[in-house]
C-alpha cells in the first residue's frame, strides 16, 4: 500500500479534468473507486475537496490518497508496445537528452495528445522513448498539433514535477519564431490582451475577454521584413494560455501565416506555391538550472516560405530579447 502523495499539476496536464488526469497517470484505477475518493474528501486539489470534472491548471497540488501499490505505480508500459516504424520514428525527434530530460522536435500536424479522430498523437509514440526498466517520458507541457517545435519531456515522476514547478516560476522560457501575414506595428513591443475561450465542441478558440478572460502576455521583435507583405517575428510568450501568440498577432493586424483559424483569409499569402500550414515554430527552450538551451531545426515548410520570400534567418542564432526592455504595453479589448 503506498503513502500520500502530492503531485504537482505539469503544463502537459493544463485543462485537464481531475477524472482524466487520474486515468492518465493512474490507469488501474477504477473509475468508480475514483468517485468515492473524491466524494469522500481523499483526493483534493490545492488542500480544497474536488470534483472530477474539475479542470486543472499547472502548479496546482492533487492529494493523492493511499493506494494499492499496482495502482500507484502508474502507467508502466513494456518497450515495443508500439511498432518498429513508430519507435524508430518517435526516436528520430530526440534533439537533446539527459538523465532527466528529454527534448524532441516535434513535427507540425503530430497531435501531443489523443482525442477525438486523433489516432496518433506524440503520447501515444512515447513508449518508443522508455528507458530500459520500460518507464516512458512524460509530457510536461504541450504545443498546438499545427505548431512545430521544442517540446521537453520528463523521464521521471520526480523530474516531471521539477520541471513543472519550473514552467509555472517562469525558470523555462520557451522562444518560438513566426512568419506573419503583413508586418506587426510597432515592430517590436508587448501584447498584453486577455483570453477566454469561446465556440462550441470542435469549434473551440481563444477571443480577446478584459472582463473574465485569463491575463496573456507576449514579448515580440520583427527580425526581418518582405516589404509590408510578411515579417519573420521572434516571440517570448510571458505567459501560457491556449493559442495565445496565434490570437495575439491576429490581434496585432499581422496573423501567423496559415492561421485561418484566428486570421482568416488574410492569413494566406497570395501564390501557389506558399504552404499553406501554420508558420508558428517553438524555435528554442532553456533547461532549467542548466544554464542550456535546446534549439529546434526549422520545418521544411516554413523554410521553404523563408526561401521564397527572401527572409532572413541569419540573426536567430542569437537571442533577439537578449538585454532588451519592451516599449509601452499595447493593451488590446
Amino acid at each position: 500500500m503506498s503513502g500520500v502523495q502530492t503531485v504537482t499539476v505539469t503544463e502537459g496536464d493544463a485543462d485537464m479534468r481531475l477524472d482524466r488526469w487520474f486515468k492518465q497517470h493512474y490507469p488501474a484505477l477504477a473509475f468508480g473507486r475514483l468517485q468515492k475518493l473524491v466524494r469522500t474528501g481523499q483526493v483534493r486539489v490545492d488542500g480544497k475537496r474536488a470534483k472530477t470534472s474539475q479542470r486543472l491548471e499547472p502548479g496546482q497540488q492533487v492529494r493523492v490518497p493511499p493506494m494499492d501499490d499496482a495502482v500507484a505505480a502508474g502507467p508502466r508500459k513494456k518497450p515495443g508496445s508500439i511498432s518498429a516504424e513508430d519507435a524508430a520514428f518517435v526516436r528520430s525527434l530526440v534533439i537533446y537528452k539527459d538523465k532527466d530530460i528529454l527534448v524532441v522536435n516535434k513535427p507540425a500536424g503530430l497531435a501531443v495528445q489523443g482525442g477525438t479522430r486523433t489516432e496518433k498523437h506524440l503520447d501515444g509514440l512515447l513508449d518508443g522513448l522508455a528507458d530500459k526498466s520500460g518507464e516512458r517520458p512524460r509530457l510536461v507541457h504541450r504545443l498546438d498539433r499545427d505548431t512545430s517545435g521544442v517540446m521537453m519531456l520528463a523521464r521521471s515522476r520526480e523530474a516531471a514535477a521539477r520541471l513543472g514547478q519550473s514552467f509555472k516560476s517562469k525558470e523555462t522560457r520557451k522562444l518560438y519564431w513566426a512568419i506573419t501575414a503583413g508586418v506587426p506595428d510597432p515592430r517590436e513591443g508587448e501584447i498584453s490582451m486577455a483570453l477566454g475561450k469561446a465556440g462550441g465542441k470542435g469549434q473551440e478558440r481563444v477571443v480577446a475577454d478584459p472582463e473574465h478572460g485569463k491575463s496573456a502576455i507576449t514579448w515580440y521583435k520583427v527580425i526581418d521584413t518582405a516589404g509590408n507583405r510578411a515579417a519573420l517575428v521572434a516571440l517570448w510568450p510571458r505567459t501560457g494560455r491556449t493559442h495565445q501568440l496565434r490570437a495575439h498577432m491576429a490581434a496585432l493586424g499581422a496573423p501567423i501565416v496559415g492561421d485561418g483559424k484566428y486570421g482568416g483569409k488574410d492569413a494566406f499569402l497570395t501564390g501557389a506555391e506558399f504552404p499553406k500550414q501554420v508558420h508558428l515554430h517553438a524555435r528554442e527552450i532553456d533547461l532549467p538550472g542548466a544554464g542550456t538551451r535546446v534549439a529546434a531545426a526549422l520545418p521544411e515548410h516554413l523554410r521553404k516560405t523563408l526561401d521564397l520570400l527572401g527572409l532572413d534567418d541569419t540573426d536567430l542564432g542569437e537571442d533577439p530579447f537578449e538585454e532588451w526592455e519592451p516599449p509601452k504595453p499595447r493593451r488590446r479589448k
